[in-house]
């Protein structure tokens, strides 16, 4: 693709997010005409369109195109940074480590601040991907068998996660929504809890898109380039964690988001993270908000988990990138 067309094609997503997102506004239990949609969010009235649109639908569309980019920066970085093409913070444990922080500090500590949910989900999600990481190094790192030692990871911590939930039903009630994959009821609040750690997140990731792609060459040129590779890989899965973690603490575990969409945006715009991670921002947030819309369509009035949605279309294509990568040098 020829430099001139990569701004084109960043534009054409920025588009398609931001029609993803009045789409997102205007469909759900009922039903708004898109320029009413545009009408409230430029002159808020007393009328129920009005309150629907700002009370209920924005925040929560905001926190899906938030959580969604934040997913698929995730995983682009980690992929980026362990050179694996199946790195993705679902398959490498850390939204089941995020999500299990979050229901510890709920269930044992009830009278924890709002600001603290973040920083605990970043430490469960990454002590998750810690274990992932140290047991396929014990048997040799290949990325399918980080990958493999992920969903492991995922299994057990998914258990755990069960475990807690029946040994203390009552007091899991306030964590539902951290464990659900769901964006029902989402509100300002929390919105304003995450926005500033993705927000953050997003921009470092994008300040170190040329460390990024120094890694994404390999550690001995890396280091011939005079790189600091130890300290840039921390520092890049730091982040992504930290994504990754901020997204799980207000929508819950969404897997596959961060595999589909640094995938598409390498397909689309070329390998170099200083253009691929934007795109993938773009698109991760475009498919949360899309799949938002499907899970309020799918059995209105009722609502299906999102994450149910993200799933079925992630999981194959995880398994089509598994084929694909055991056929080849990867394996």
């Amino acid at each position: 693709m020829s430099w001139a067309s990569r701004p084109l094609l960043l534009g054409g997503a920025a588009l398609a997010l931001l029609l993803a997102l009045l789409v997102s506004l205007a469909l759900g239990a009922s039903e708004i005409e898109l320029g009413r949609v545009g009408e409230v969010l430029l002159f808020p009235d007393d009328s129920t369109e009005s309150l629907v649109v700002h009370t209920l639908r924005l925040p929560r569309t905001l926190i899906a195109g938030l959580a969604g980019a934040g997913l698929a920066v995730s995983g682009a970085l980690l992929q980026g940074v362990t050179r694996n093409p199946l790195a993705d913070p679902g398959i490498l444990g850390v939204e089941a480590g995020g999500a299990l922080a979050v229901l510890v500090l709920v269930v044992f500590f009830p009278a924890a601040p709002a600001g603290v949910f973040v920083p605990a989900a970043f430490l469960g999600g990454g002590l998750a991907a810690a274990a992932a990481y140290g047991a396929a190094r014990r048997v040799g790192l290949t990325p399918l068998r980080l990958a493999l030692a992920g969903v492991a990871v995922a299994s057990l911590l998914g258990a755990a996660t069960r475990a807690v939930q029946i040994l203390f039903e009552s007091r899991a009630q306030g964590a539902l929504f951290a464990l659900s994959g769901s964006l029902a009821g989402r509100t300002w609040a929390q919105l304003w809890q995450v926005a500033p750690w993705l927000g953050l997140g997003l921009l470092g990731a994008w300040l170190l898109a040329p460390r990024v792609n120094v890694l994404a060459l390999g550690e001995d040129v890396a280091g011939s380039l005079g790189a600091a590779a130890g300290r840039d890989r921390a520092a890049t899965t730091a982040l992504a964690v930290l994504l990754a973690a901020g997204s799980v603490s207000v929508v819950g575990p969404i897997g596959f988001v961060g595999l589909v969409g640094p995938h598409a945006a390498r397909t689309l715009i070329g390998s170099d993270h200083r253009l691929s991670l934007p795109l993938a921002a773009l698109l991760g947030a475009a498919l949360l908000v899309l799949a938002d819309v499907g899970a309020r369509l799918i059995n209105r009035p009722a609502e299906t988990p999102v994450g149910l949605l993200v799933a079925a279309a992630g999981a194959p294509f995880f398994v089509l990138l598994a084929r694909r990568l055991g056929r080849g040098s990867f394996s």
